[in-house]
């Protein structure tokens, strides 16, 4: 029997999404550059960056969800945030942004469902630019933001080190 094609919904991040996110971000501290975290973390130990990105404002969390089978709850593909790029007043109007996609879901437009939706619900604050941070490599990541406008600013090199090597960051700025 073929299986139904499910639509992926894009929507505000919920507490209860809490457990499902915190699994998608430890794969990438456990088992690549892409965030220089080191440990993973427990659901609770991830609830206060979840609550630091409410519905409504400059800084938030767009979940994107696929309905499971009938009586089953929706499954968690990934999530994009805007958040505050420095603590200092003046950067209040810029924001730095990123995405995480469960390994499973990648290559199926999942990243950009979040940005589109993440990039719209923007457009209403007072937001004037949106910068990504990328470890090197991640061309992925390069051409999802280039899609949307970013461009490449500069790079730090050998800013973090993980897995007992230095890795690079390249910086990407977008006008919003």
């Amino acid at each position: 029997m073929p299986s139904e094609r499910t639509e992926v919904q894009v929507r505000p991040g919920a507490e209860s999404d809490l457990e499902a996110l915190t699994d998608i971000y430890n794969h990438y501290v456990r088992e690549t550059p892409i965030t220089f975290d080191t440990a993973a973390f427990t659901p609770q130990e991830r609830r206060p960056w979840l609550l630091s990105h409410p519905e409504d404002g400059p800084y938030r969390l767009m979940v994107a969800a696929e309905e499971g089978s009938p009586g089953n709850a929706q499954e968690i593909l990934g999530y994009a945030t805007s958040s505050p790029y420095r603590a200092k007043p003046a950067y209040s109007t810029s924001v730095e942004v990123t995405v995480y996609v469960a390994p499973h879901a990648g290559r199926r437009g999942v990243g950009t469902l979040l940005y589109q939706a993440l990039f719209e619900a923007l457009a209403a604050e007072d937001v004037h630019r949106a910068y990504a941070g990328i470890a090197q490599p991640n061309e992925a990541s390069e051409r999802l933001h280039r899609r949307f406008g970013f461009r490449h600013v500069g790079t730090y090199r050998e800013v973090g080190r993980k897995f007992g090597r230095y890795w690079d960051v390249a910086w990407y700025e977008k006008g919003l």
